[in-house]
């Protein structure tokens, strides 16, 4: 992909990088989704490639059940620090035919933590036992309808999975996870019906697929992002899916203003900006810019800013350092190693602090930069801490708690990392910049378990073991 490059020379030469750009003008290749087809290619030619390789071939890579500490940096072949592996299984071993692991969220009962893992052919759903093995109970296949599509992402609100695919007549799934309460031990593993078994199925996408969902637990709505085609009238951007009735859920609106939206975090507002206390807001990661919207009235959603920066290629995810104060939130650009752009040029993942105390003027304050050759994919913050997947690096954790102090991201530090991809160990920079390892994990469990899905492998089990 060469579309970010066109102003690479005179980024690299600039002064100061990474800095913030009010309301940019708009691309044509951003606009026309020109970047994020090139994008999608370039990942499902390294795909096709890895598959056809035979590493996708899941049950070649074994189960392991017990405990491997971190020692000398590594838990047996995986190079690691301050993180101790519990447990691996297979995407085979979780039940899949095809498997190609993409993302993954965590949901808690009564003390009780469940994992469901995206893998290409559907979702598996597994409960983390307090020793840390996946106890494999059952999946949700992809709708029926549908092709399988690695692209799959998930988030929960309350006791509902949320599941949405790249694949066109998926729509998007509701699923009970109260039910994965009631399955006795001789169901196990249970493959629920793709169509039946649901509560809801949202398909008022315009053929079907969405690239990403978000959920608000604050007001108790999803959002379809990145639907395609950007021609629709949605233009890929914000669809509101209200499920105060989970049977049938409905859109109250959709906005479609500033084009497609990659990802996104909607939360109620508790930040400094007073002008929008209590608002309902949506952090847009949006190819280009970070987009704030005030989504208070679904039907009449508007943008608050819109902000560009330089060095961007592929302005991808990000986090609300703390969603009880949202001053300040954290972003990844997917492109700007790969592309060797800004901030990112010598393909050290790159880290986007920016101050949002006014929605309408968001500031970049700063960045930080991983020891690790490598590409950083998505990232979710808790108690000070950031959980980045990196790829072929795997796991990140980032103590990210001086920011409000040092908001230069100076003061940010690594405390520890479970690398995934051994493949790549060998390397000169220990790391390639490829679209293998891990896209998505989860750490939010109060357990302090972690679970990383992997594109070739399954899911691992790890708990970090510093302060």
């Amino acid at each position: 992909m060469r579309f970010s490059v066109l102003a690479a020379g005179s980024l690299l030469l600039a002064p100061v990088l990474a800095r913030e750009i009010p309301n940019p003008a708009r691309k044509a290749a951003y606009d026309s989704g020109a970047v994020h087809a090139e994008i999608m290619g370039t990942k499902r030619s390294s795909f096709a490639d890895k598959r056809a390789a035979g590493h996708y071939n899941s049950k070649q890579y074994k189960k392991i059940q017990k405990k491997t500490k971190c020692r000398n940096g590594k838990a047996g072949e995986f190079r690691c620090e301050n993180v101790d592996l519990y447990s691996f299984y297979s995407h085979a071993d979780l039940g899949s035919v095809t498997g190609e692991g993409s993302s993954s969220w965590g949901w808690t009962h009564k003390g009780r933590e469940y994992i469901i893992i995206a893998q290409a052919d559907g979702a598996s759903f597994s409960e983390v036992t307090k020793k840390g093995q996946l106890d494999y109970l059952g999946r949700l296949p992809n709708t029926a309808g549908s092709e399988p599509e690695i692209w799959r992402e998930i988030r929960v609100m309350d006791d509902y999975a949320i599941i949405g695919s790249e694949a066109e007549n998926h729509y998007i799934q509701i699923f009970d996870l109260k039910k994965l309460l009631t399955i006795k031990p001789s169901e196990k593993p249970k493959t629920f019906d793709s169509i039946s078994d649901l509560t809801g199925l949202f398909k008022d996408l315009p053929i079907g697929r969405t690239h990403n969902v978000v959920a608000n637990n604050d007001f108790k709505y999803a959002v379809s992002v990145g639907a395609a085609p950007r021609t629709a009238p949605q233009a890929g951007g914000l669809i509101f899916i209200d499920l105060s009735d989970p049977t049938n859920p409905t859109s109250p609106g959709y906005q479609a203003q500033d084009g497609y939206v990659h990802d996104a975090q909607c939360l109620r507002y508790r930040g400094p900006d007073t002008k929008y206390a209590g608002a309902d807001i949506c952090y847009g990661y949006n190819e280009d810019t970070l987009t704030i919207y005030d989504v208070t009235n679904k039907a009449n959603a508007s943008i608050i800013s819109r902000t560009g920066y330089e060095g961007a290629a592929y302005t991808h995810q990000g986090w609300v350092l703390d969603p009880n104060n949202q001053h300040y939130l954290l972003m990844d650009d997917e492109y700007d190693e790969y592309d060797h752009t800004g901030a990112a040029a010598d393909g050290f993942a790159t880290t986007y602090i920016w101050d949002i105390s006014s929605l309408e003027a968001p500031k970049q304050t700063g960045f930080y930069k991983s020891p690790q050759y490598s590409i950083d994919h998505n990232q979710y913050i808790a108690n000070g801490k950031a959980f980045q997947s990196h790829y072929g690096a795997g796991l990140r954790i980032l103590d990210v708690s001086s920011i409000p102090d040092d908001p230069t991201g100076s003061s940010v530090e690594q405390l520890g990392f479970f690398d995934v991809y051994p493949e790549d160990d060998g390397e000169d920079k220990q790391g390639v910049l490829d679209f293998v390892g891990s896209w998505s994990s989860y750490a939010l469990f109060e357990s302090g378990f972690i679970v990383v899905n992997t594109i070739e492998r399954g899911a691992f089990v790890v708990k970090y073991t510093g302060k």
